[in-house]
């Protein structure tokens, strides 16, 4: 396919796609909903295949040639705005566009109508986490982390509620917090290295003399602090159970991407900036984002053995992924990250999916009795209690009838889709969970050393907490539903509940692939001077004398 424009604008493109569709659906007023949707949902397809269009350029790319980069205004790097794709931003920017989309089908079905500006919000939430994934320097990421909080402080809230608002004003100070933190951070490493862009920081850190790197490391371990809140790091996670159980099913679904937004700024910074060629600064706060990921892990894990609530259990699976991941990140081992990498694309996948199915079962408990259930005051036992079976009736040990029962195609349609996120969130095989958390345990025990112990056994009994409390929900919501009937469920749910199971299942069939793929990400990650070639190496087009600018 040929695009009507030159491959180095595909960078720029899911960034500028949402912008201005949301600008569009403005100028449109409150009203013309369906118009609305009709837009949405075409630049939020339109996305993902520009996503997946971004992937397989630089995955078909050399490993020099694998990053692809943008000067949107033409200027010398380190001056002008940088966007940068390589292999770990593009599979952050499909996660993204496929986590949206799915998010939207299922809004249209009803949510959509619960505010006016919902179509307005969710594309900038898209714009805001394409942009965090692409941009190369640090105070464009503060501006795309700004857009889509602000986009996600709205949908937090969208539908009304008393519960979304004392959710929301706690994640909305947290957050402000840490943008606080982040702007202190940002402004003291300025004040070190005089520059903003990622790979024109990490080229001056080894300049940096002596004297000057304590407060290097203090701008650094500030901005950290920022991430890890906004990753949900324990101690700073007390808001996600119930701001995430607070939201709206679609709004919920797509916040599943939001902790990872965290967990990539501290990837992308951490090898940047610290490999082991770094000298005095090597693996700078390594050991506190290895304990801290482990305390985490731990933290969410028992909160989802703790959970009563299936809304506040999927968020408090997505505190553990992020604990698996940031631990993972803090050992500094290329083979550890790829398979962490791949944890990621499961575990965001799994959570956007759990998330909305957690309406669904529970509208399926909700579903009313019908006449012929309901206590009618009368005593008397109805005939079939105490009559003989007619004699060809199948007798168990009992002397009671075996009558066998269809399932209904909403209720079995629930229960696979329950069973596979249940299977990807436990580790447990034969689905893409149990690939990622294997290659992340083949790893650790290669490695042998007492951290690596510590997580290796913190993966498995998480993986059976996981395992334990998703069977009791299982158990609660279809081995104990007695003979209620089946909720009736629209096409748009199951739609994109269907979809995402279907990308979990293509993830462990094409397992090896995406594997190899995770691991050649983490392997240019952890060899930093690459990208930072590729970007300081980038110079402004040159136009003719003459032509329009």
């Amino acid at each position: 396919m040929t695009l009507p424009f030159g491959p180095e604008h595909l960078v720029v493109a899911p960034v500028l796609l949402p912008l201005a569709t949301a600008a569009l659906m403005l100028l449109l007023g409150e009203g013309r909903r369906g118009l609305k949707a009709v837009l949405n949902l075409a630049s939020a397809a339109l996305g993902l295949a520009l996503a997946v269009a971004l992937l397989l350029r630089v995955d078909a790319a050399s490993a020099p040639s694998a990053f692809a980069v943008y000067l949107p205004g033409n200027w010398p790097v380190p001056f002008g705005i940088v966007l940068v794709a390589d292999r770990l931003s593009a599979l952050m920017a499909v996660l993204a566009g496929a986590v949206g989309l799915a998010a939207l089908l299922y809004a249209l079905a009803r949510w959509q109508h619960a505010g006016v500006y919902f179509h307005v919000l969710l594309q900038l939430q898209l714009m805001g986490l394409y942009g965090a994934f692409l941009t190369a320097d640090l105070f464009n990421l503060f501006v795309f982390f700004e857009v889509l909080l602000a986009a996600s402080y709205g949908l937090l809230l969208h539908g009304g509620g008393m519960a979304r608002v004392r959710a929301g004003l706690h994640y909305i100070a947290i957050n402000l917090v840490a943008s606080l933190l982040f702007l202190i951070g940002v402004a003291v490493l300025y004040g070190v290295t005089g520059t903003l862009n990622m790979a024109d920081i990490a080229h001056k850190l080894p300049l940096v003399p002596a004297s000057d790197r304590g407060l290097l490391h203090a701008g650094a371990a500030i901005l950290a602090v920022a991430f890890l809140a906004k990753a949900a790091v324990w101690p700073l996670n007390f808001w996600l159970p119930p701001a995430y159980a607070a939201a709206s099913a679609p709004a919920a679904a797509l916040f599943a991407i939001l902790t990872k937004v965290g967990v990539y700024a501290l990837l992308r910074l951490w090898t940047l900036c610290f490999p082991a060629s770094a000298g005095a600064s090597t693996g700078f706060g390594g050991e506190v984002m290895v304990w801290g990921g482990l305390a985490t892990l731990a933290f969410g894990a028992v909160g989802m053995l703790a959970s009563q609530q299936f809304a506040r259990l999927a968020g408090f699976s997505v505190i553990a992924s992020s604990g698996t991941l940031v631990a993972a990140i803090g050992f500094g081992h290329p083979a550890l990250t790829g398979g962490a990498l791949f944890y990621l694309a499961t575990s965001t996948l799994a959570g956007a999916a759990m998330f909305l199915l957690v309406e669904l079962l529970e509208r399926s408990r909700q579903v009313e009795l019908g006449p012929a259930q309901l206590d009618d005051g009368n005593d008397a036992l109805p005939v079939f209690f105490d009559a003989e079976p007619p004699p060809s009736t199948n007798l168990d040990d009992n002397e009671e009838a075996l009558i066998g029962r269809a399932i209904p195609a909403a209720l079995a349609f629930l229960g696979v889709s329950f069973t596979v996120c249940a299977l990807v969130v436990a580790g447990l095989p034969p689905l893409a969970g149990f690939v990622a958390k294997l290659a992340m345990l083949t790893t650790l025990l290669e490695i042998g050393s007492g951290r690596s112990w510590a997580l290796f056994g913190l993966l498995i009994a998480s993986g059976l907490l996981a395992a334990t409390a998703l069977m009791r929900v299982g158990i609660r919501h279809f081995w104990t539903a007695g003979d209620a009937p089946a909720p009736r469920l629209r096409v748009a749910e199951t739609l994109p509940v269907a979809a995402l199971v279907a990308a979990l299942v293509a993830l462990v069939l094409h397992g090896e692939a995406m594997l190899g793929y995770t691991r050649e990400a983490a392997q240019a990650l952890h060899e930093p001077q690459r990208y930072i070639d590729a970007v300081l190496g980038t110079r402004p087009v040159l136009r003719a004398a003459g032509a329009a600018p």
